[in-house]
């Protein structure tokens, strides 16, 4: 199923952006001799993919505002509890639970990836239309408030989530100690993947990225333990 939609999606990217064709294998999954290269930057591990065969990186960088598919094409917007109170406030409401109500679904989905253990997850997620239904979590859809111009009209209160894409956050608990992790979402909607034989390129792109992967973990954490999602482990 997945293989299917990173297909799907790598084909359309295709029409308006060249990719490097090592990039479209690895999003495949045709490539195998793949390393975990961890790399800690401030209080964050990232996990950046190293093709041992053709010894390069996997790398990225943004190319917005020429870009906007990360908006254009979204599956879902989960909210920390933190999300809900600002986007409520941006939308005028003056009780979240109106904004809650009107404004968001709760759906349920499992989490999988390669170093994510698989997890139930259930939040409160931002309607990227307001006709959204549980039944379209996980369909890629534009969101409402991508404007014409390619700006996000909720900016800067948009989701967390958003502030963090290209890359997927988990926290691990190791004898009382968290440590916060990070890795690529690859699902084929991204033309800013490329490849390079030195990590350095990237190394600006992680500093500035840190921060605002631990804050969100924290966000999340901070959310389940105030009962506005949950996590069950499979």
């Amino acid at each position: 199923m997945a293989h299917n939609q990173n297909k799907n999606s790598i084909n359309l990217l295709q029409k308006n952006w060249h990719i490097d064709p090592l990039i479209h294998s690895f999003m495949l999954g045709q490539i195998n001799e793949i390393q975990d290269h961890k790399i800690k930057i401030n209080k964050v591990i990232f996990h950046i993919p190293f093709l041992t065969q053709f010894k390069k990186f996997v790398l990225w960088k943004c190319f917005w505002p020429d870009c906007n598919n990360c908006c254009d094409r979204q599956g879902r917007l989960p909210l920390t509890s933190k999300d809900i109170i600002s986007i409520s406030k941006k939308n005028q409401y003056n009780k979240t639970s109106d904004f809650i109500r009107n404004e968001t679904l709760i759906t349920t989905w499992d989490e999988q990836g390669p170093h994510i253990q698989n997890v139930m997850m259930t939040t409160v997620n931002l309607k990227r239309k307001l006709t959204e239904t549980p039944y379209d979590d996980g369909k890629h859809m534009s969101c409402r408030f991508l404007d014409k111009k390619g700006y996000c009209t909720l900016h800067p209160v948009r989701p967390g989530v958003c502030h963090l894409y290209p890359f997927s956050v988990w926290l691990e608990n190791k004898n009382n100690v968290i440590d916060v992790h990070s890795t690529f979402q690859l699902t084929g909607d991204c033309p800013g993947f490329y490849t390079s034989r030195k990590i350095h390129p990237i190394k600006n792109i992680l500093n500035q990225y840190s921060d605002i992967i631990y804050n969100y973990c924290m966000d999340s954490n901070r959310t389940s333990r105030q009962n506005f999602s949950s996590i069950l482990l499979n």
